[in-house]
């Protein structure tokens, strides 16, 4: 094991799959030249050089439709979105290309690609870049959307992403690049699709994802120092969901608390309740209970991110409630 960086374990993913397969290759803003506007590229212009590096304009349009055809003629591309606040530009070729040349081809054509980027707060930048849009993709058949926590899944499941067949959105979060963590040696994959449990408890389920982790973590410790056991998972990917760690984990503790940064409405959290009472009603000794940002676009002022924001004393309250305390 290695501590590196959030950002040194993206770069290691595209590195080496870039290294193994000729067809891989990054394009998009400030990805070459600049090292990529959150150094994740660092390096990649000087080793792959420029027909596998690519600047691009300020056009998410133009280069994911780029990006689309040539998945579409056997290469493999990364799409770099500087913010996915910016992939509503290139919404088009995500959702009617990329996510349907499958289907609409009869299986004559894969699309291979991934579209990768930060998500969601990343600290007073008002309301056109703090936006999670995780449900909205995922609403999407066709489509594979992955969120990781640590430097260990964003290696393993980037990897992962450049391997599928299919078009793979890979969000990830600005406030989490410096983020250090343990990342195994040699070659390291983990497949799409499997929830993991990083704490094990016995009294009420919390399930999160991305960066709201560190939430779902820090309320499990605060509830350990009462005497609470908080089971947390890690959903890793958000499309698909793997709904059996879930309900495995309810049925043993009776009580689920969600906590996820997206708005309320048609959310994750919104579908996560909707299958655990569905699959788990027998079990549950409470309703789920969601933490979700509040039902507003996120303001610049930090008081105000923070009365928006899911945090831990809300996921403490939540849990209270399942509980009946």
């Amino acid at each position: 094991m290695r501590e590196i960086q959030f950002r040194e374990a993206l770069r290691e993913a595209m590195v080496e799959e870039m290294r193994l397969d000729p067809k891989v290759y990054l394009m998009g803003e400030e990805v070459a030249e600049y090292n990529g506007a959150y150094k994740v590229s660092q390096g990649m212009l000087d080793e792959f050089g420029p027909d596998r590096v690519w600047d691009t304009p300020i056009a998410e349009l133009g280069f994911a439709g780029i990006g689309v055809g040539s998945a579409m003629n056997g290469l493999r591309p990364i799409i770099e979105f500087m913010t996915f606040n910016f992939s509503l530009v290139a919404i088009d070729q995500v959702i009617n290309s990329a996510a349907k040349v499958m289907s609409m081809s009869g299986g004559q054509y894969s699309c291979p690609i991934v579209f990768r980027g930060p998500t969601g707060n990343a600290g007073m930048l008002s309301s056109q870049h703090s936006q999670n849009f995780e449900n909205w993709f995922a609403n999407t058949p066709g489509l594979k959307v992955v969120v990781p926590s640590n430097p260990a899944d964003a290696k393993g499941l980037l990897k992962s992403s450049i391997r599928d067949n299919d078009p793979v959105i890979f969000m990830e979060s600005e406030l989490m690049y410096g983020d250090k963590g343990p990342v195994p040696e040699g070659e390291y994959v983990i497949p799409i699709g499997q929830a993991k449990v990083v704490r094990e408890g016995n009294d009420v389920t919390i399930v999160s994802f991305g960066k709201i982790m560190k939430v779902a973590l820090a309320a499990a410790d605060e509830l350990a120092k009462n005497g609470v056991s908080a089971e947390v998972i890690d959903l890793r990917t958000v499309r698909p969901i793997d709904y059996a760690t879930i309900i495995n984990s309810v049925k043993k503790t009776n009580r689920c608390v969600v906590v996820e940064e997206a708005w309320p409405l048609a959310a994750i959290s919104s579908e996560l309740t909707y299958n655990i009472q569905r699959n788990a009603f027998d079990y549950l000794d409470a309703p789920v209970v969601r933490v979700n940002s509040l039902d507003l676009p996120l303001p610049y002022a930090p008081t105000l991110i923070e009365v928006i924001l899911p945090n831990v004393k809300k996921t403490l309250q939540a849990v209270e409630a399942v509980m009946y305390k």
